[in-house]
């Protein structure tokens, strides 16, 4: 009979001789698994510094690429626009004194302004810190993921379809204490200003170019077009507002004392509803687009009335 072959369990009874440096070392097995894992541990120090060093694992770069819902957002408002242009709605249905398209351009465009806005948060937050953004709606222009999606998005479009009043939502899902210095918080809160400027410096260049200048026009995508540089113009104006809520009160609340910024900064969504609740009594909602449409005659715009634009979009009313 042959004899058995000589096992390891002996060798596993008997201690290890770095199992005592290990018991008397707690630090061995960190140093042990940096020598194992030296090459993975080196890339890892050489990549500390880069701008996605302190992202999740398991995430790529395409948790920062505009999300398709994005996408589909702006094929709506382009195939909306280019309809209201063209006027096919009449051709397709024959009656010109009700139309809906124009509405859907309006609305969509509006939709999509917000969502830059929040954009514009978003993408500066996350540039001075703010990982806990990545991936989200907010970064990814995904509306149906934001985080606060009544504030952001569906109390913005009340306030449009019920006083047609630009006012977007107070932006409660920034980290401030991942921003690291007063002037940049600052900054994150004012880039959503900047953003509906642009929009509306850019929806105001493009009907000067379209409609001569002294002319007038009747074109719904125009008048849509125009509406929107309201909406916007009005949602940076009134932003500046050092009122809780308001990107304004976001510029300035680093600079204020703690306590105070801490305890107003909760109040931030009524303080936005109290703002609209101002702008919605007949006489001031009268008012501001009138003051709003001298604007737009300074700037050597007076091709455009406002009203016309709201017009289209409220076609129940009239």
């Amino acid at each position: 009979m042959p004899a058995p072959e000589p096992t390891d369990r002996e060798e596993d009874a008997a201690p290890r001789p770095d199992a005592a440096a290990t018991a008397e070392d707690p630090g061995a097995p960190e140093e042990a698994a940096e020598g194992r894992d030296g090459g993975e541990a080196g890339a890892e120090r050489a990549d500390a510094d880069s701008p996605d060093a302190d992202a999740p694992a398991g995430r790529s770069a395409a948790d920062l690429l505009p999300s398709p819902v994005f996408v589909l957002l702006l094929g709506v408002v382009g195939l909306a626009g280019w309809f209201s242009w063209t006027r096919a709605e009449v051709d397709w249905t024959g009656d010109g004194a009700r139309v809906y398209l124009p509405f859907v351009f309006i609305l969509t465009g509006w939709i999509a302004s917000l969502v830059l806005h929040e954009y514009g948060h978003a993408a500066l937050a996350y540039r001075f810190g703010d990982r806990s953004l990545r991936g989200g709606g907010y970064l990814r222009l995904n509306p149906l993921r934001f985080r606060e999606l009544f504030s952001s998005l569906l109390m913005p479009v009340a306030f449009l379809l019920l006083g047609g009043i630009g006012l977007p939502g107070p932006a409660t899902y920034l980290d401030d204490s991942a921003v690291p210095s007063r002037a940049r918080r600052s900054l994150v809160a004012a880039a959503g200003i900047a953003v509906n400027l642009l929009l509306a410096a850019a929806a105001a260049a493009a009907v000067a170019v379209l409609v001569p200048s002294g002319m007038f026009t009747d074109n719904w995508m125009l008048g849509g077009l125009m509406y929107l540089c309201y909406l916007n113009l009005t949602a940076a104006v009134l932003n500046l507002l050092p009122i809780p809520g308001m990107d304004g009160f976001g510029v300035v609340a680093p600079y204020l004392p703690g306590a105070i910024a801490e305890r107003v900064r909760p109040w931030g969504l009524f303080g936005v509803i109290a703002v609209f609740a101002v702008l919605w009594v007949p006489q001031v909602n009268v008012e501001v687009p009138r003051l709003m449409t001298q604007v737009f005659a300074g700037l050597g715009m007076p091709q455009v009335d406002v009203g016309f634009g709201e017009v289209l979009l409220r076609f129940w009313v009239s």
